[in-house]
């Protein structure tokens, strides 16, 4: 009887951990030269983590359903270009693990607003979380998405602040 006391305690105790340090058990820290940089390039479908102009790591990626040209409105389906900064994490996404864009910036909120629209938001680089993988190339309302591995390594590798330059 003891035994299954302690054992349903420390289930308990175990469930009770953050998603962010449980992330953190699990992840291999990044130990190599600090990511400066990330280059995004949609025709080719590829994701460049840069130190200065050294390419360090490169992904195949995954747009917005609707990928030629830019971001202009919430729900166009389309991946912005230009350049932002990753500006949050999420450990907790719906999509395995994601970084924030830090989509609009000044001019998209005042081309939309000219419009009487909304620019959009929440653009991230995220996962499949698995439920989304077979869903085709370009898929995603407007973010940059990566396999689930893929976007653990991004995750340990890239601090919030690092620029982000997205092109055509």
């Amino acid at each position: 009887m003891k035994r299954r006391l302690f054992l349903k305690s420390s289930v308990a105790l175990l469930s009770g951990l953050t998603a962010n340090a449980a992330s953190a058990l699990s992840f291999r820290p990044y130990q190599g030269p600090k990511i400066t940089r990330l280059v995004v390039y949609k025709e080719r479908r590829k994701l460049y983590l840069l130190h200065g102009h050294t390419i360090i790591k490169s992904y195949k990626i995954g747009l917005g359903f609707n990928p030629i040209g830019h971001k202009r409105f919430e729900g166009d389906g389309k991946t912005p270009e230009g350049s932002y900064f990753i500006d949050r994490r999420n450990p907790n996404s719906n999509y395995h693990l994601s970084l924030g864009i830090s989509y609009p910036n000044i001019e998209d909120r005042s081309y939309a607003s000219t419009h009487g629209k909304s620019a959009g938001g929440d653009i991230f680089i995220h996962g499949r979380a698995g439920k989304h993988r077979g869903r085709g190339r370009d898929w995603t309302w407007g973010c940059i998405a990566v396999k689930d591995r893929h976007i653990e390594e991004i995750f340990t590798m890239v601090e919030n602040g690092t620029q982000i330059d997205i092109h055509a």
